[in-house]
This record gives structure tokens, C-alpha cells and sequence, in this order.
């Protein structure tokens, strides 16, 4: 709705523009051209001047030749060169009276009339009344103060002199103060005080009367009143009587659009209540205001509706009284139709006519060039008929002003209206090569403004003339076109003909793309102190330059720096809850926009805790008071808020007559509120109820008031949703939604656009649809629905367009052709159905295509019929998901509201083959250690002829990525394949095994700068060579050695005190290098699992059989009673197996993260040190080795994939042997 909203504003506005520069050049071509005078500028008819400054009287004019002035004072010629104080201002008829050296004002007062006259003819002014404004001295009077009873009612007369204008009153006291007024104290419309009881408090010496005369601005005071009240003899209480007016009847004359005021104030004790009804109608509530307490009715703008018997009424609890006034509306003459001005070429005929309105009704007086029409020169080619005048067969010379003028009694209406005969060739004032730019699918309007004498045809051209139902050729030359295409893009040209001449002008028409979002922001919820981004990306027309907006809550963005607008985004940073709202984005171009929005919702990032809130409490005391006609006031008392404060009030009302039991929402009022003025409709049994909302929802309803019912009406409202629509290709259906109310009637009416003068029209009840037959096909009507009752008519309805019904396109898209793209896709193209057949409004093409055979043998998929939709703009359109290797045939045919078209000729296209899908099975149906047996099915689809199969494989580590090579390429009849090759596994049974040894160990049998290695083979049977790889931890660069068959070989080369990284990979190929995926790892460690070791677990047997026999020689000793001295032995000899390490015993470096700690496998003593031997008699020379010398033990620790402890420790099996392996890949 917002995007429609500011469209409609920026069409209204482009169109303004364009009127303006066209009434612009339309001024200034009349201004070339003879043309009699017109009055532009003149005083007001009552004219009130101020005494002490110099007298303006305005009269101005337009003519060509220019015109001269000349006045009339009081009906007499004023000579202006007879008085040296009156003057005229140069090339215009403003006279300036100078009393600046001491002229009396009211020496100029009169009647003044101006006239403005050349060749053509005379123009004149309304008679000007001036009178000099008046602001007389009171007369002085001697004032008695006033003593009274308490109680009584009491009037302080003001009396003010009469002025002109009539003086302002109020009244003040002293310290020009003004003075309290109340239900109880009011001033009237004459001025007077009025005190309907008195009090003590109203005592006082200084009520003072001022009058303010607004012309002169002066003020005026009278005498100080002194007032004193008694409270030794209190009047008692009494009843209501008035005191103005003072009869029971009164009556009032007010004229048409005026303000009507009447007042009623009343004595009594205590204070009376004074409330208005009308009789047999109502108050106007939108024109009418209470004041002064309700004593004084005002209706401004009073119309004839406003006549009537008004009564006002005031109560107190003694009793009441009322009082009538007959209301009785006039009217001073008012304009219907004015004269307008007429330009009339030599031979043509033309009338002028003048009627106005009044009460009484006004009399109609005809002048010519100032001068009453009998007495004007006889024109055979004039004529007279009461309130028209009538030329035909005009001639040269014949130009004149006509002044008409409509009187009764209250007043006048003075017109001027030229009759211009000219002869001029036409003219385009339509500025040249003007270009106008509208967005596709939108209306078009071209302007084409001509003038000429007599009055120019227009026709419109774009290659050729224009016609058709495509366009609509408006009375003023406009063209407009219904539904703007690309290809309405172009130059057209307008030529204005008469039998003078001719002219052209030509206009552009660009058609542009619309602007469309296209990825709109979504909605968000964000937790406080994040941050968050809206995205908004939108296309558009590429000449147009585009604007991206965003609005919070449909306001401007908060000037905030956390704020970021990008060209297709908004970031908000570090959120706060103020933050929270709706956001909307507004791409605007010169001619269109887009808009999307998104709720950003901001939420605490840690709970608190959470303090219960609920809904609020139902209200309760319901009441009504204030009873009129057509309102009423509501008051209740709130429930309980509920620990949130209570936002609004629903105010909803039932309509016991017409749908009980249905409730419907009447107004909201603000939370802070618990009263509200309900205006109400006609003919309605309402009963009101009251629902509270807070941030929680909305309250349990109030308990329903009282019933209120109110008195038919005629309709307010004329029906809504009015809309006209044909169902057939001869019909206009009007429908429109009901309204309620007694014995309704609507009266429908309708006429053809640019065509029809006059509206048809039907009455029809109960009926909310109806259908006017034999219409022309798809031509746009004016439609207006207006309601009546046995009370009257509704409002004036506005007028909606409707269109009359659409009938089939009467041809079908020509030149189709198919372009095919690929085996599943395809291209058609047509060219567009001529806009004169269409018969409708266009709504696109329907592309209906379907599958009639497969060229394979073994396909089923065909006769599937399928339907494309395609724009009105398209002529072309892409056919998706079809079927490969099939014979397809299409046809296409053109669409509108009532349905499609004939259909076009059918096209036949071919696809080509396409890729077939996967084999249907693909298994291993028998294996053995270096073989396997595959087999497969055909593909469900084929897609085309199959001509044979790829097979790929794939080998490596699990984590790395596979390596696919092609196996074969296998006939297309083939179902199974044989393989004995060293190929890893198809690719269909992704495995993981590893082709490399299970595991790598080193030895210390070998001299120090050498390593035996040791590697089981994984499978059974034998490779060619194995690839051993070996570098220090942290080198890029691998040493390698082929390494045949065999499962032991001997590093050489190493250096002391580096960790080593070693690699082992097994390949049937000679081509294989370190860095392959398919290889086993294992790092060299300084820590050595002894607890494996032959020579290890003797020695602990030993020293186990060794303090055996101690303790048992221990035991007999004690059972001797001798002591042996074991604690100085073991002083004297320490334990070997506690001596410190060596300096020279360095260890290998573990390649892992972490430090210290042993890969999986290793083992290490108890007590946290390894056991050394550091004897060099077990080492023996490698012979290259160098001289360099160190005790060095270790072995190959953790898993050959060179994973650390802290990888390998998610893994839940070890590795596998190689017919697990095998297992595992069936």
C-alpha cells in the first residue's frame, strides 16, 4: 500500500508539472492574440478602510490591446484630474486617494465601480461599497452599585457603542485581568454579564466592559460596575427560567454559508444544565460546536439542511424549561454555472449561460461592455433566453464582454464573460520532442494542447494512425495507452487540423523496467549487544538511477553511528532494545519504487529473573451519559494492571438489531483515559463493551452496557467497495458491498468514459450487484452506487472505472519457432498477437507442449501434456525438464481475462541424448585375495542409445582424498567384469584399508648411527619392492631407499640426538614417491618398551630369585636371634636399578604436540624413568658412520599414519588384518 501510496503521489505530481508549463504557454499565446478585457484583480465588494492611512482601491486587468481604465463614483463618472488627491497607477485601473494632508476619510465614502475597455469591448467590476471603519467613545453614564440577595440572578449590562466593524467584548477588572467564567457566570453574544444565581464571592468594585474595534485597533472601556452581595435574606432554590431569550418562542434569518448562532441562558438555583436537540434531525456534528458552557450553539458553513426548530433546554433538579427558535435559511445569489469565456471562429454558433441560486431565487440581468443588453447594439447573430445567450453564425466584429448579474435581496453576483471571434490556423503548444518515461505495465499518458480558431481536430500517429481498443483518444487531444509495452517504446506525433491549417508536433514514449526487491529482509531476532544485518537487494531498470531508503517504523532511522546503510544492506551494531521495530527498505527510482520490511526483535542475552505478568483485568462500571441523537459518552473504571501497564482501550459495539451476537471495533482511547465520545450511526440498537490491552494482550471483555438505540437517518455513507467488471463480452456487472438500515435502496448509475454526457441510472434494493447488457466489448465505464432511503439520499458518490466484459483474442501468436538448447531444455519464440484482437486486457501467453514419443525403444515417458506460462511482454520463454531423446510438439496461444485464444500452429522439435543415470545395482558377487567378480544393472534411464561402461577405482588413505582412475570402458551388453590386478577397490565400495605394512619397528641390534627396521606385510600376497622414507622431524626433504621384498633393512646414516620420522610405502608401480597418501608412518623415540625385551624379563627373574633367598636367609637368621647388617649393604652398594642416568643418554625427540608423552604402544616404567644400559660393548660400526660415538636405544612408537597419541585416541579398533580387511569390503 506505501508503494502504491507514493506512486499515485509522484504521477499526480509529474502530471501538475506538465499542466503547469502547458497553462504557461497557454497564457502566453492568448497574450499575442486581440483579446477583450478581463478584470484579474479588484477590492472586495465591502470595503473598510482605516481613517489614518492613505484609501487603495484595486482594479486590475488583462485585454490585448491593453485595456484603459475609467470609475464611476455613486453612478457618476469620477474625473480623476479634477482632484489632486486621487490617483491612478500607471497601465492599471488602482486608484490612490491621498488623505495624508488631513482629508477627511468620509469625504471619499461611496460607490465605486471600475471599468477596463479597448477595442474589443468593456469589462467591468463589482460595485465597491467604501466606508471608513468607526471606533466611537461610550457615552458617559453615572453607575449606581448594584447590591443583591444572595442567590438571586443578576445581568451587568455592557452596552457597547456601535462601530464599524462591530467591537470584540470581554470583560476584566482593574489589573487587566480577565474575569472567571463558569456555568454559573457567562458573558452573551451582546456582551452582557450574566450571573444566573449570585454568590458572595461575586462582590466586587471593578467589573469592567472593554471593547477592542480590530480595525483601528483601539480599546474602549466602560465605567467600573460595583457589585455587592447580601447574605442576610438568601433567595431559595428554584427552577430553571430564562433569562435570554426571554420569550418561549424566538426565531432566526441566516443566510447560506454563514455562521448561525444561538444562545440560552438561564436564572435558577442551583446552577441550570443547558443541553440543544433539533427537532425531527440532527445537530450537524461536523459543522456544529457548544460554547460557553453549552449556552451557545454555533453552525458555521450553514446550508438549507440547517433550517429548522432548534430547542435548547435547562435542567436542575427543581425542574426544566425550554425554548424554540425557528431557524429560517436564505441565500444571497450563488454561482451553479458561471459565464465562461468563448472563443468562436467566423461562421460558428456558441452560447454563454448564467445561472445562479438563491433565496429568494435571483433575477438574472444581462450587459453588454457595461451597459444594459437592450440598450447594446443589435446583433442579429445574438439572442436571449433568460439566463443563456445564444450566438450563431457569428462574424468578424462581433467580439464583446457580456457581464451578467444574478441579485435578490440579500445581495449580487456580477460575472464577466468575453465572446473573443477569431481566426487562427491551430497550434501545438505541447512543448516539441518532450519525452515521457513510464514504467511497463502502466498506464501512458501523451499530452497534445492545441488552440486554434475554430477548434482543431487531433490525431495521433506512430508509424501509422493510431486506433483501436488499445488507446483511448481523450477530448482534449491526450492519448493514453491502457498498458505501456516495450514495444509502445517510440516516437508519436500529433497533428491538429482545422480548416485553416494544420500543425504536429511529435513526443517520445520510453517504456522502463519496474523496480522489483528481490531478496527482501528477513525477519530477525537478535540478542542485546550483537549485531545484526538486513539485506535488501533489488534490480531495476538500468537508465534509471536508483535510491535505496530505510525507515524504522516507517520514520527515519535514528541518527545513530551504529546505524549502516550500504548500497543493498543495513548493519545495526552492538543492539539495544530500543533497536526493536520494524524495518523497511524503499528502492525509489523517478518513476517507481519497491519496498519490503522485516520485524527486528531484540531479546536478553542471560536470563533474569522473571517477574510474572498477565493480562489486565476486564473493566467494570460501564456507563452512559451525554445522550444525543447521533453520540454518546462512555465512562469505566479500569481493571488491574497486572505489573504492566495498561497501554489502550478497545471500545467494541453490538448491533442488537441487525447482527446480535456479533461484536465489532468501535475506537481506541489511550491507556491513561477511561472516557470516550462515541459518534454513532443511524438505526442501530448499539450495547457497548470495553476491552484493556498491555504488553501481556488484551483483558477479558467488560460486561456489556445498557442498550442504546438510535432514530433512522437517511444514509450516511454511500456503499463501499463499488467496482465494475464484465462476465461476458456484452455486459458491465456494478457490485458493491450492502449497508444496513431501513427500507435502503441504492441507485446505480453508470456511463460510458469520454463518451456518454449523461448517466443511466436504476434504483434496486436488497441487491448488491447489477448487470447492464449490450455493452461494447472491454471499454472503460464510469460506475457510482449511491444509497436512499425513505429519509433521503446519501452523499454525492465518487465516480470508480470499470471496464465492460472481456471477450477471447481473436488470433493466436504468430511465427513460432523452437530453439533447442540441450537435451532438457528449450527455447520458443513467437511474435506478439496484434493488440486490436486481444479484445481484453492481455495477460500473457500459455505455451502448451507434451511428449509424443521417446526415440528409444525402452522409454514409457511420453504423453505428458505440460503448460508454460509466459508474460504479456514475452515473446519468447524457455520449455524446462524435458524428457532426452524424445519428439515433442508445442502450440501457443494468447490469454486474457476471459480466457485464451486460438491456439497456433502445432511445432514438432527433437532432443538430443542426454547423460544416463547411475546403473540400477552395482555389487561384488565373488572375491578371493587378488580378485574380484563385479556386477551391475542398466540404468533406469538411458537417456539415449547406451554404448557402453566406465569403470573407476580409487586407492589411498581414509583421509585423504580419493584418487580416481578408469579402470576400463566395458560394452554396453556387458553385466560383469573380472579383475586380478593390483587396483585397490571400485569406486562404489569406498574403502579406507590401507595397502602399506601394519606395522614398523626398530631394533637396537645395530651400530648407533644405523636402525633395523621391521614390516609384516598387510596382504598375503607378495609385492615387488617396498619405498622406505625417512627425514628428521621438521625437514621438508625425504631420504629414500627400494627396499625389496623382505621384512628387515638397516638405516644408516643417522645423527645423535634427532627424532627421525620414517615412512614405509608398498606399490606395484616403480613411480611412487614419499609424499603418497598410501604409506605408514612411525616416529623414532628414545623410550624403549624393555618390558618385552628376552634379556630384560631374565634379569628380573633373576633379581626376583635373588631377594627370595635373602629374605628367606633373613627369616632363619631372626629365628636365630642374629642381626644382618642389610641397611649398611645397600648404603654401601646402591641398587643399579635406581642409578642416575648418564649424560651422554639422550633420547629421540617424539613427533607429536605434546611433550613427554608416549605414542600409543609405547610402555614406560613405574617410576618414571627408563632403565639404561650404558655399556657401547653391543654396538657395532656401520663403517661410514664417522667417529662420533653415543648410546642411543629406541623403537619405532604410534601408528604407521602417522597420527599422534592424541589423534590415534578416538579410534575404537586397531588396525586390520588383511582378511578383515577383506571382510570389511564385502
Amino acid at each position: 500500500q506505501h508503494t502504491e501510496h507514493s506512486q499515485n503521489e509522484r504521477c499526480v505530481a509529474d502530471v501538475l508539472s506538465l499542466c503547469l508549463i502547458l497553462l504557461a504557454s497557454s497564457a502566453k499565446l492568448l497574450e499575442e492574440l486581440p483579446q477583450p478585457p478581463t478584470i484579474t484583480h479588484q477590492s472586495p465588494k465591502d470595503f473598510i478602510i482605516d481613517p489614518r492611512e492613505n484609501i487603495v482601491i484595486h482594479c486590475e486587468a488583462k485585454g490585448k490591446p491593453h485595456p484603459s481604465f475609467s470609475w464611476t463614483r455613486n453612478g457618476t463618472h469620477l474625473d480623476i484630474d479634477k482632484d489632486p488627491k486621487v490617483l491612478m497607477k500607471p497601465r492599471s485601473g488602482t486608484l490612490v486617494l491621498d488623505i495624508s494632508g488631513g482629508q477627511r476619510a468620509e469625504e471619499y465614502e461611496g460607490v465605486y465601480q471600475c471599468s477596463a475597455h479597448n477595442e474589443l469591448g468593456t469589462a467591468v467590476s463589482n460595485s465597491i461599497i467604501l466606508r471608513q471603519s468607526r471606533s466611537p467613545l461610550w457615552s458617559k453614564e453615572r453607575i449606581s452599585p448594584i447590591i443583591a440577595q444572595k442567590g438571586q440572578s443578576l445581568i451587568l449590562r455592557c452596552r457597547p457603542p456601535a462601530g464599524l466593524p462591530p467591537p470584540i467584548i470581554f470583560w476584566m477588572d482593574n489589573n487587566f485581568q480577565r474575569l472567571p467564567q463558569s456555568r454559573r457566570v457567562s458573558q452573551a453574544l451582546n456582551g452582557d454579564l450574566f450571573f444566573s444565581n449570585i454568590l458572595p464571592e461575586d462582590s466586587r468594585s471593578d467589573y469592567i466592559c472593554y471593547a477592542r474595534f480590530p480595525h483601528t485597533q483601539t480599546i474602549q472601556q466602560k465605567q467600573p460596575i460595583s457589585v455587592r452581595v447580601l447574605d442576610n435574606n438568601p433567595v431559595d432554590e428554584r427552577e430553571p427560567v430564562f433569562m435570554v431569550p426571554s420569550e418561549s418562542v424566538s426565531s432566526a434569518v441566516v443566510l447560506r454559508g454563514e455562521i448561525l448562532e444561538m444562545e440560552c441562558i438561564a436564572d435558577g438555583l442551583p446552577t441550570p444544565a443547558i443541553s440543544w436537540v433539533k427537532h425531527n434531525s440532527e445537530i450537524p456534528s461536523g459543522r456544529a460546536s457548544f460554547l460557553n458552557f453549552s449556552k451557545t450553539l454555533r453552525i458555521t458553513d450553514v446550508s438549507e439542511a440547517d433550517a429548522g426548530e432548534y430547542r435548547c433546554i435547562a435542567n436542575n433538579h427543581h425542574g426544566s424549561v425550554h425554548h424554540t427558535i425557528r431557524v429560517t435559511v436564505n441565500a444571497a445569489p450563488y454561482w451553479i454555472s458561471a459565464p465562461r469565456n468563448l472563443v468562436l471562429a467566423p461562421g460558428e454558433m456558441g452560447i454563454i449561460t448564467c445561472r445562479a441560486a438563491g433565496r429568494p431565487k435571483p433575477s438574472i440581468r444581462w450587459l453588454m461592455n457595461g451597459l444594459p443588453i437592450e440598450n447594446a447594439p443589435r446583433d442579429p447573430s445574438r439572442s436571449v433566453e433568460g439566463d443563456t445567450l445564444i450566438f450563431s453564425e457569428v462574424q468578424t466584429g462581433s467580439s464583446a464582454v457580456y457581464q451578467c448579474n444574478a441579485s435578490n435581496e440579500y445581495g449580487y453576483l456580477l460575472s464577466n464573460a468575453f465572446v473573443n471571434v477569431l481566426a487562427e490556423p491551430p497550434r501545438v503548444l505541447t512543448l516539441p520532442n518532450t519525452v515521457y518515461q513510464v514504467i511497463m505495465n502502466k498506464p501512458a499518458l501523451l499530452e497534445c494542447v492545441t488552440f486554434g480558431s475554430p477548434a482543431p481536430t487531433i490525431t495521433w500517429f506512430k508509424d501509422s494512425m493510431l486506433e483501436g481498443n488499445a488507446y483511448v483518444f481523450h477530448e482534449n487531444g491526450t492519448l493514453e495507452i491502457h498498458m505501456s509495452h516495450p514495444s509502445n517504446s517510440g516516437k508519436y506525433t500529433c497533428v491538429a487540423r482545422n480548416s485553416l491549417s494544420l500543425s504536429e508536433n511529435h513526443v517520445y514514449l520510453q517504456v522502463k523496467e519496474p523496480t522489483r526487491i528481490l531478496r527482501p529482509p528477513e525477519y530477525r531476532v537478535v540478542q542485546r549487544n550483537r549485531d545484526v544485518v538486513f539485506e535488501c537487494k533489488a534490480k531495476h531498470d538500468p537508465s534509471l538511477v536508483p535510491t535505496m531508503t530505510w525507515l524504522k517504523d516507517d520514520g527515519e532511522l535514528p541518527d545513530d553511528e551504529r546505524f549502516r546503510v550500504d548500497s543493498d544492506s543495513l548493519t545495526i551494531t552492538d543492539v539495544t532494545e530500543s533497536d526493536a521495530g520494524r524495518y523497511t527498505c524503499i528502492m525509489n527510482t523517478t518513476l517507481d519504487q519497491d519496498s519490503a520490511s522485516a520485524q527486528l526483535t531484540v531479546v536478553e542475552a542471560l536470563p533474569t529473573p522473571a517477574v510474572i505478568y498477565e493480562q489486565p483485568g476486564a473493566p467494570t462500571d460501564l456507563e452512559l451519559t451525554d445522550l444525543v441523537a447521533r453520540s454518546v459518552q462512555l465512562t469505566w473504571t479500569p481493571g488491574e494492571e497486572h505489573n504492566s501497564r495498561i497501554k489502550k482501550f478497545l471500545i467494541q459495539y453490538e448491533d442488537a438489531l441487525h447482527q446480535s451476537g456479533v461484536w465489532h471495533n468501535l475506537t481506541e482511547v489511550p491507556g491513561t483515559k477511561t472516557t470516550a465520545h462515541l459518534k454513532l450511526s443511524p438505526y442501530v440498537h448499539y450495547s457497548f463493551r470495553v476491552l484493556a490491552l498491555n504488553n501481556v494482550g488484551f483483558s477479558r471483555p467488560s460486561m456489556p452496557s445498557r442498550q442504546y438505540r438510535t432514530s433512522p437517518a437517511a444514509p450516511d455513507e454511500n456503499p463501499t467497495e463499488v467496482k465494475g467488471h464484465g462476465t461476458e463480452h456484452n455486459n458491465l456487472v456494478i457490485t458493491w458491498k450492502q449497508a444496513n438500515g431501513p427500507g435502503l435502496e441504492y441507485k446505480v448509475m453508470w456511463r460510458q468514459q469520454g463518451i456518454e454526457t449523461y448517466w443511466t441510472s436504476v434504483s434496486v434494493a436488497n441487491v448488491s450487484k447489477f448487470v447492464v447488457s449490450g455493452t461494447p466489448t472491454f471499454v472503460p465505464y464510469e460506475v457510482m452506487v449511491q444509497a436512499l432511503n425513505d429519509y433521503g439520499p446519501g452523499p454525492k458518490p465518487g465516480a470508480v472505472i470499470g471496464y465492460s466484459g472481456e471477450d477471447f483474442p481473436s488470433a493466436a501468436p504468430g511465427d513460432v519457432r523452437v530453439l533447442v538448447l540441450n537435451s532438457t531444455l528449450a527455447e520458443v519464440r513467437w511474435s506478439p498477437v496484434p493488440l486490436e484482437s486481444v479484445r481484453g486486457r492481455l495477460q500473457g501467453y500459455k505455451v502448451h507442449y507434451h511428449c509424443e514419443r521417446s526415440l528409444h525403444r525402452h522409454s514409457s515417458h511420453y504423453n505428458k501434456q505440460s503448460t508454460e506460462i509466459f508474460s504479456p511482454n514475452k515473446t519468447s520463454g524457455k520449455l524446462p525438464d524435458l524428457l532426452p531423446y524424445s519428439i515433442y510438439s508445442l502450440r501457443v496461444t494468447a490469454f486474457n481475462g476471459r480466457g485464451e485464444g486460438p491456439t497456433s500452429a502445432t511445432q514438432r522439435f527433437e532432443t538430443p541424448e542426454g547423460v544416463p543415470s547411475a546403473p540400477s545395482f552395482f555389487k561384488v558377487s565373488t572375491f578371493d585375495l587378488d580378485s574380484l567378480m563385479l556386477e551391475w544393472g542398466p540404468p533406469y534411464e538411458r537417456n539415449g542409445r547406451l554404448t557402453g561402461y566406465t569403470f573407476k577405482y580409487q586407492t589411498g588413505e581414509e583421509t585423504c582424498p580419493f584418487t580416481l582412475g578408469t579402470l576400463t570402458a566395458l560394452p554396453a551388453n556387458k553385466r560383469d567384469a573380472h579383475s586380478n590386478d593390483d587396483l585397490g577397490f571400485p569406486q562404489a565400495y569406498a574403502t579406507s584399508q590401507n595397502l602399506s605394512p601394519s606395522r614398523v619397528s626398530f631394533t637396537d641390534t645395530v651400530p648407533h648411527r644405523c636402525r633395523e627396521l621391521t614390516y609384516p606385510y598387510l596382504i598375503v600376497r607378495p609385492l615387488k619392492y617396498f619405498l622406505l622414507c625417512w627425514k628428521p622431524s621438521g625437514d621438508e626433504d625425504w631420504h629414500k631407499e627400494k627396499v625389496n621384498g623382505s621384512q628387515f633393512h638397516v638405516l644408516k646414516g643417522l645423527k645423535k640426538g634427532l627424532a627421525y620420522k620414517v615412512r614405509v610405502v608398498a606399490r606395484e608401480s616403480t613411480h611412487v614417491s614419499c609424499s603418497s597418501s598410501s604409506s605408514s608412518s612411525a616416529m623414532v623415540s628414545p623410550q624403549v618398551d624393555i618390558a618385552t625385551q628376552g634379556w630384560f624379563i631374565g634379569l628380573m627373574s633373576a633379581i626376583a630369585l635373588l631377594i627370595l633367598i635373602l629374605l628367606i636367609i633373613c627369616f632363619i637368621k631372626r629365628n636365630k636371634g642374629g642381626k644382618y647388617p642389610v641397611k649398611e649393604k645397600e648404603d654401601a652398594h646402591g641398587d643399579p636399578e635406581i642409578q642416575p642416568m648418564k649424560e651422554d643418554d639422550i633420547t629421540f625427540g617424539e613427533y607429536s604436540d605434546e611433550d613427554h608423552k608416549p605414542l600409543k604402544g609405547s610402555r614406560t616404567p613405574s617410576g618414571g624413568t627408563d632403565k639404561r644400559d650404558g655399556s657401547d660393548d653391543s654396538l657395532v660400526d656401520c663403517g661410514d658412520s664417522g667417529d662420533t660415538e653415543f648410546s642411543e636405544d629406541g623403537s619405532f612408537i604410534g601408528q604407521y599414519s602417522g597420527k599422534s597419541d592424541r589423534d590415534t585416541t578416538h579410534d575404537s579398533s586397531e588396525l586390520l588384518s588383511p582378511v578383515n580387511a577383506m571382510n570389511s569390503f564385502v
